[in-house]
């Protein structure tokens, strides 16, 4: 083997298209781009997600159902049960529910619900408290306070009370 007859791997060597720089670049013209049509004109990439060449698409074919309440104030939900890690006589708020993992860290609001038994007696500062948890916390000794959510809204079980 000479050097002069040294030459690249076949198809290692790529090199840019220079699109739209006249006739004797072999991309003039029309700039690979055809004549006319949708992908001949400017801002022609294509059509958009769920289009199926003029046929009514899929999401319009099916009817509308539901509806999702933007205003929808989501309670993270904690059973008495899981609240006996704490130590008794002490006070348990949302932070330390969320550090304890019990409740998600992006929660805005904390119910207490009355399923199992609380042996401690705890002071719970929460958003809510269903009846039966208010009613068992007390058995046992504790005190349940409900607290204002971050956002400064009054949720409809505290206007109900």
């Amino acid at each position: 083997m000479r050097l002069h007859e040294l030459q690249p791997q076949i198809g290692s060597r790529k090199k840019e298209k220079r699109i739209g720089r006249g006739i004797g670049s072999g991309h003039g013209k029309t700039s690979t781009k055809g004549h006319k049509g949708g992908l001949a004109r400017s801002g022609g990439g294509g059509k958009g997600p769920g289009f199926e060449g003029g046929q009514m698409p899929l999401i319009r074919r099916i009817p509308k159902r539901g509806f999702t309440n933007r205003f929808r104030d989501e309670a993270a939900v904690v059973n008495l049960e899981s609240l006996n890690r704490f130590d008794g006589k002490s006070t348990v708020t949302p932070d330390q529910l969320k550090e304890a993992g019990l409740v998600r860290r992006s929660a805005t609001a904390v119910k207490i619900l009355g399923q199992g038994e609380l042996s401690k007696a705890l002071t719970i500062q929460a958003h809510r408290f269903s009846r039966s948890a208010s009613e068992k916390i007390q058995k046992a000794g504790g005190r349940a306070e409900t607290i204002k959510t971050t956002s400064g809204k009054t949720s409809q079980s505290e206007k109900a009370r």
